[in-house]
């Protein structure tokens, strides 16, 4: 310690070696006493205790040749103790020694190649912050390894070459991305198709079948308050109601065969336009011919093929019903041949002019190649003063 400090008592609350004399102790000790003897056995020879035990009293220091510290001729070679100290006696953590397990010290190559593999970096700001981005990127991210570092399963590292040739072998192949874009093709054609179907079987029907109950009901409302029909209907207009009772069917019958103003909201159409006219149901004579969908559309007609002889169909209009009995069916036969819905229609039963009715519709199911024919004739006309006939009460 070279600082000048204040005086102080000693340890034991004594006063200062001042206060035995007039100067402070001090062990005059000559120059040949503090030369190191060569003689390693004297010099590492113990110490009298007696001695240490005594360090604190002026008498020890006398008997030991030791002088004044006041005297000038001996200030040059003089020992003073220096007097204890708060730095002295306290207890103080060691500093950290840079040595490794074995105890053997770290030489400063040794711990500037360590101080990386701690994660530790000297030196100042400038110096971390270029550590830190070799260590994690500009971003602080991980740096990427280097090609020629990456290796295979084997364990040999990759060349920049061997890399890109394994980089390229990995990209899918022209072949694989044409057959890769064919699938998603057929898979979204798929697709399509069924939400086709689906709008076709199902949401057709839904639609079909709210519109006839809405004619019907129309038409219902309209009989009941007395409102009169014209003798005449404009095409797609309601006028009669049609019931298959062994089919559970009731469905309103329109002018007109038009796909867009009458099949496709659900009803079934009277031929009435053309060399396709037919007569009404109060006609004396004639043949009342109609259409409907067997398939889509509200299906009215999807499983006339059941009917068979004796089974009665019902017109209902605003006056009158009129009951006809199933007679004959004729299967397939062309769409073109109309002779099916003529006065006496051909291919029928029937042999001379009467009042009939044929209902046409698609065969097979879910085409439109062929024709399916059904014929009845007319056995009662009952008005509806006389409530509903036994075909519709039963």
């Amino acid at each position: 310690m070279t600082a000048l400090r204040p005086e102080r008592e000693d340890s034991y609350g004594g006063a200062p070696y001042e206060s035995y004399g007039s100067g402070p102790y001090e062990v005059p000790v000559d120059a040949a006493a503090y030369e190191p003897p060569l003689d390693q056995a004297a010099y590492e020879a113990p110490l009298d205790s007696a001695v240490y035990a005594s360090a604190g009293d002026p008498a020890t220091y006398a008997s030991a040749g030791v002088e004044s510290a006041g005297d000038p001729a001996t200030q040059s070679t003089s020992y003073a103790p220096r007097p204890l100290d708060d730095e002295t006696v306290a207890l103080r953590i060691p500093e950290p020694s840079a040595r490794p397990v074995g105890g053997e010290s770290l030489s400063d190559s040794d711990a500037s190649s360590a101080s990386p593999a701690t994660g530790t970096t000297s030196g100042g700001r400038a110096a971390r912050r270029k550590a830190a981005k070799g260590r994690h990127g500009r971003h602080g991210g991980t740096s990427p390894e280097p090609e020629s570092a990456q290796t295979p399963e084997g364990g040999r590292a990759l060349s920049r070459v061997e890399a890109r040739k394994q980089e390229r072998a990995r990209k899918a192949s022209p072949a694989v991305v044409a057959s890769r874009a064919i699938g998603e093709v057929f898979i979204t054609t798929g697709v399509l198709m069924l939400l086709f179907v689906s709008y076709q079987l199902w949401w057709t029907n839904v639609r079909a079948h709210a519109q006839a109950d809405k004619e019907t009901s129309s038409l219902q409302n309209g009989w009941a308050s007395g409102q009169r029909n014209p003798g005449t209907f404009a095409p797609g207009q309601g006028f009669a109601i049609l019931h298959i009772p062994k089919l559970d069917v009731v469905v309103p019958i329109a002018e007109g065969v038009s796909n867009k103003k009458v099949l496709d909201r659900g009803m079934v159409g009277h031929y009435a336009e053309g060399k396709l006219k037919t007569a009404m149901p109060d006609a004396k004579t004639g043949n009342f011919a109609l259409a409907g969908h067997r398939n889509t559309h509200g299906e009215p007609f999807r499983y006339v093929n059941k009917l068979t002889a004796g089974d009665p169909i019902v017109v209902e209009t605003q006056d009158k019903y009129y009951v006809y009995k199933m007679a004959s069916v004729l299967p397939v036969t062309s769409p073109s041949n109309t002779s099916v819905i003529d006065p006496v229609p051909k291919g029928s039963s029937f042999t001379g002019p009467g009042r009939y009715i044929t209902l046409t519709t698609c065969t097979p199911e879910f085409t439109s190649k062929y024709r399916l024919i059904v014929w009845g004739k007319m056995v009662e006309e009952r008005p509806r003063s006389k409530g509903k006939p036994d075909a519709l009460v039963q």
